[in-house]
């Protein structure tokens, strides 16, 4: 069908990037912890992203950030006052709780939520739940923001259905796109969706990691595939490996990542692979798709040298010829075994044909790289038309959101400075100015008291 099409939603990085380490589990965002941040060079090196994109012909989106710092989560943590005095006590008596108040985390927009397109959905409509992400305190304060961001983006409800986030406790840990992949012959399609979960909250058969958390529980998979409509001849549950999640491999997006027919994954990536990858071909093949595995043996990569590179968490994109693109972080260059394997990779004749590299570093260095910046909405013609329009990344609105990150972001940022309560006046400032570029109307907690 060449009236559907993959739209990629970029999350545009925010004014308050540091480097708190707040990611338990994630070896970028703790080896990094108190670093200097540069919230303008991360914003810029994002918006680059999307512009060469836009430029090799792909649509893409962009996804706004959250108000931060969150006055109203430390009020509703204790803290009373003005909301410079909520700022200065918060610093005084729990900087970790500021810390984790002004997380730009939600640049990670394969964390926003999860979304079924309308070829496998039981209503025809395009279907999203956001991520509770409550395995984190920093990232359980996102979804209902996120929320009111994708309504006013995908605000038709003749072709969108939007679902609040599952219940906040740890048996339906959900984080969103990042555990979620679809396979299609093409997008317009029904299609089989793809949901890898780290531990069961219910049934003790399925082994957990000893020292790294599983974000993702079987039962929220399970709970998101019913919320959307999705038939059982289109889904199919993986098992992510304990072993690789304790190495640093937080989410399925770190060790796999899938498009179209194709699926790019490390060999220790699941449990019981020859299994899920027989079921995923079973059914993509009922549904008119020739299921393709490439597989990246432990010999050419090991899992330690995926993690550092993030070679995984990459854009698998289809190109107009057939053949696809991985678009990859500069790490990926700079780690020897992984670039032998690349260069390797794309000599042949299998469906990986070329590699770009971007410098993603401000966002690598707080553990995401180029998959974790990007949600993925499959849309037909008319759902493209129907989706707001000030959010569709055009050269004009490029260049728009250039200029708003020179006017309102510091080149600097470091762990004290979220205590200046003018940090707090810039941001606000931004965001509502931003507000207004892309069209969203009233979305964030100020501007709605």
């Amino acid at each position: 069908m060449n009236n559907a099409f993959e739209v990629n939603f970029d999350g545009l990085v925010g004014p308050t990037h540091n480097y708190g380490g707040l990611s338990y589990g994630n070896v970028a965002s703790q080896s990094n912890s108190q670093a200097v941040s540069n919230p303008k060079e991360a914003a810029k090196q994002g918006l680059a992203k999307m512009k060469a994109l836009m430029e090799l012909g792909f649509k893409q989106g962009v996804l706004a950030p959250q108000e931060r710092p969150n006055v109203a989560g430390l009020r509703s943590l204790g803290f009373t006052g003005s909301d410079a005095q909520v700022i200065e006590k918060a610093a005084k008596e729990a900087m970790p709780l500021l810390v984790a108040n002004c997380s730009a985390s939600s640049m990670w927009t394969a964390n926003a939520c999860t979304v079924s397109p309308s070829a496998d959905t039981a209503d025809g409509r395009v279907h999203f739940t956001a991520a509770n992400l409550n395995c984190k305190y920093h990232r359980s304060i996102e979804h209902p923001t996120t929320s009111r961001v994708l309504g006013a983006m995908f605000a038709d409800q003749r072709y969108f259905a939007h679902h609040a986030a599952l219940p906040a406790v740890g048996q339906f840990g959900d984080e969103g796109a990042a555990n979620h992949t679809r396979f299609c012959k093409g997008y317009g399609e029904a299609g089989v969706e793809f949901f890898v979960f780290g531990r069961s909250a219910f049934d003790a058969r399925y082994p957990a990691p000893q020292r790294y958390p599983a974000r993702q529980t079987l039962e929220a998979s399970q709970a998101v595939a019913r919320l959307h409509g999705l038939s059982e001849e289109g889904v199919v549950y993986a098992q992510q490996s304990p072993a690789v999640i304790d190495q640093g491999v937080f989410h399925n997006d770190v060790i796999a990542v899938g498009n179209g027919e194709v699926l790019f994954y490390h060999q220790d990536a699941f449990l019981d692979t020859d299994k899920v990858l027989a079921e995923l071909g079973t059914k993509l093949a009922h549904r008119g798709g020739n299921f393709q595995a490439v597989c990246v043996p432990r010999e050419a990569v090991g899992v330690e040298d995926a993690v550092k590179s993030y070679l995984f968490n990459s854009q698998l994109l289809t190109r107009a010829d057939g053949h696809m693109l991985l678009i990859v972080p500069e790490e990926c260059r700079n780690n020897a075994n992984v670039w032998n394997y690349l260069e390797r990779l794309t000599a042949g004749q299998g469906p990986i044909r070329e590699v770009k590299v971007f410098d993603l570093k401000q966002s690598m260095q707080n553990g995401g790289g180029p998959a974790c910046l990007r949600l993925r909405v499959a849309l037909k013609e008319q759902e493209l038309e129907a989706v707001n329009p000030g959010v569709i990344m055009t050269p004009s609105l490029y260049d728009r959101l250039n200029l708003w990150v020179d006017k309102h972001y510091r080149d600097q940022l470091r762990e004290g400075d979220l205590a200046d309560p003018q940090l707090l006046l810039e941001c606000r400032a931004a965001l509502d100015e931003l507000t207004q570029i892309l069209k969203l109307g009233s979305v964030y907690p100020f501007q709605l008291d």
